[in-house]
């Protein structure tokens, strides 16, 4: 594992200006919904261990019963708005500029497009292997604010006492830098027995957030084994991955990972800071947590690391990194 390689190169993260407590948002959907006020909802909200989550729109006018045309808005200027921000930071941390960028790949689910991080990686991946010479770059972005829902479903009550707005931009160029990590595999496994609990629904023209109570008890048995995986086809063992870099995909679902794969506290504290100061931002939040990696690990050259995301499907996807 010591050759050259396709890699990243520079990672940008960015959010809405707005940034909202958990009770904020809370008392916000209280308002407005007698089903949320009961202490057993607010119990989900309070006991996420979210404090902050940026969300774009003015809390203090929001009534959340907008139109489809007023949803669609706020996707598309917040979309542009922090997808911009993200991608400027990116370049500009390795002194990039746009004419170098030869592909792009953009990776949306709040935007009615197709969700995945990962896979979106992939793609980057695939082209600078096949053109050694050239860039990708990478933009996951999410305005989860856009495709809320306000029902009597402890469904809903979880994808909004959760999710959150954020993009992430990467770029993937061949490297022998250690600073960032080289990509030297990925695997992908796929649960369609489970393809109701994560995602997406149309109701009345409003994309409606899934997100099953049922997904943070299979959540650590699924990525065990595609970490197993994705290990015995790289002839590792767990013990020999330094970074571990997990999607923040709820306290529970962090929990269930904990649990199947006996991970120490230390090892899952990126993805526990994550989660606590954005929220659950779909397609970004992986790369949240691979950033906070990058900034607070003290990463040497041979480290590995494994990247894990989940999405519908139900999807899990993952990628071994090399420093």
């Amino acid at each position: 594992m010591k050759s050259p390689g396709p890699g990243i190169l520079a990672i940008g993260t960015a959010n809405p200006r707005q940034r909202y407590s958990q009770r904020q948002v809370y008392d916000l959907l209280a308002r407005h919904s007698d089903f949320y006020r009961s202490d057993r909802i607010e119990h989900i909200f309070m006991t996420s261990d979210i404090d902050f989550r940026h969300l774009y729109f003015d809390i203090d006018s929001l009534v959340p019963a907008e139109t489809t045309d007023q949803l669609h808005e706020r996707f598309r200027s917040g979309s542009l708005e922090v997808g911009v921000e993200a991608i400027q930071k990116c370049l500009a941390s390795n002194d990039t500029t746009a004419e170098e960028i030869d592909f792009v790949v953009a990776v949306s689910c709040t935007g009615y497009l197709c969700p995945g991080a990962m896979p979106g990686l992939q793609r980057a991946y695939d082209f600078v292997k096949a053109y050694p010479g050239k860039k990708a770059l990478l933009l996951t972005v999410e305005i989860c604010s856009a495709c809320y829902y306000l029902d009597d479903s402890l469904e809903t009550v979880v994808g909004n006492a959760i999710c959150a707005d954020g993009a992430a931009a990467v770029v993937v160029g061949m490297t022998e830098n250690n600073t960032y990590p080289k990509i030297r595999a990925f695997e992908t496994l796929l649960e369609p027995s489970l393809i109701n609990t994560v995602g997406f629904e149309q109701r009345d023209g409003r994309l409606r957030i899934i997100l099953s109570k049922d997904i943070r008890d299979v959540a650590g048995a699924l990525g065990k084994s595609l970490i197993g995986t994705l290990l015995a086809s790289n002839h590792l063992q767990q013990n020999d991955i330094r970074h571990w870099i997990l999607h923040s995909g709820g306290r529970k679902v962090i929990d269930s990972l904990r649990d199947e794969m006996n991970f120490t506290e230390l090892q899952l504290q990126h993805s526990r800071c994550v989660l606590k100061n954005y929220g659950n931002m779909s397609s970004p939040t992986v790369l949240f947590v691979l950033r906070e990696t990058l900034e607070h690990s003290d990463a040497q050259p041979g480290d590995l690391g494994v990247m894990l995301a989940m999405g519908p499907g139900l999807a899990l996807e993952a990628a071994l990194l090399e420093w």
